[in-house]
């Protein structure tokens, strides 16, 4: 990383920059670093080969949402096993399933989480920080495994999804047990993650660029929008914002003298681009 200042024209809103006492830049290898985004033409994304995504409807899109999903059906399994003409061996391993999935997105994802945010404030207090004695860098520790928790293979969702379907298509499972192990529903197959692709436009309302931008029916299968802008200032397109809500406002003050401003986006799944670059958009701005 590298001591950040305010003239050295670096955006606020640039997702490796830490301002402090001393601003800090974080560079390829600093732990929370965000990698660049490709240029407008992005042909290794048009390369990229993604699956279309099975979404069923009675699972959960958060996080959160899953936990207590998950938990439900673990809980009330067992009680309609005979009912549904499940054996011992089923239930017992799709209950392993269960514990391992819920202590990982419970326990071990915010640990993880927060031991990386450690990580970056402890190259801060390298760089800057006062101390009395040697610096102890943070490790992390994984939550401990509750009681009778332990890990399984990999799969976990698909092995439930597998299950839920040969229950619901074995006869047995009546509308009171499906409901109470909250797998109403059906299964849809989403979009084809090669091919989405934002639509924009620009609008000036008082002395700011509203940048609109939608999910374009998808937002069941897509978790943001990465917008850039060209300002016309010979840097050429930078970040702007990653966007989760439709609609953005540029809060960038209008030069002195005339500008265009161009703006594009793409959409993104967790941390990685998805689809095709949007057609640019550009707007009169100043004065």
């Amino acid at each position: 990383m590298k001591t950040a200042y305010w003239d050295s024209g670096l955006r606020w809103d640039n997702p490796n920059l830490r301002w402090g006492s001393p601003s800090y830049l974080l560079e390829p290898g600093d732990p929370g670093y965000v990698p660049d985004s490709p240029p407008v033409n992005n042909e290794t994304n048009k390369n990229k080969k993604h699956k279309k995504m099975k979404h069923n409807v009675y699972y959960p899109i958060r996080i959160a949402d899953q936990i207590v999903w998950l938990t439900n059906f673990r809980n009330k399994l067992a009680s309609h096993a005979g009912a549904l003409g499940l054996t011992p061996a089923q239930v017992t391993a799709i209950l392993a399933d269960c514990d391992w999935l819920i202590y990982c997105l419970q326990a071990w994802l915010p640990a993880v989480r927060a031991w990386a945010q450690s990580c970056t404030d402890a190259i801060g207090e390298t760089q800057s920080g006062v101390s009395t004695a040697a610096q102890l860098l943070p490790v992390f520790a994984p939550p401990q495994l509750p009681n009778g928790v332990v890990s399984v293979n990999f799969g976990v969702l698909t092995r439930l999804f597998a299950l839920v379907t040969s229950i619901k298509g074995g006869g047995k499972c009546t509308d009171s047990i499906a409901t109470d192990l909250g797998i109403v529903g059906t299964e849809q197959v989403g979009p084809d993650l090669t091919s989405v692709q934002p639509i924009l436009a620009a609008s000036i309302s008082g002395n700011q660029v509203t940048v609109k931008w939608g999910w374009q029916g998808n937002v069941a299968y897509l978790d943001s929008c990465e917008i850039w802008v060209d300002r016309g200032d010979a840097k050429g397109f930078v970040l702007l914002t990653i966007d989760t809500t439709p609609g953005y406002t540029d809060t960038q003050p209008f030069p002195a003298g005339k500008a265009v401003w161009t703006y594009k986006a793409i959409y993104r799944v967790e941390d990685n681009q998805v689809g095709i670059w949007s057609q640019p958009v550009s707007i009169n701005v100043g004065a």
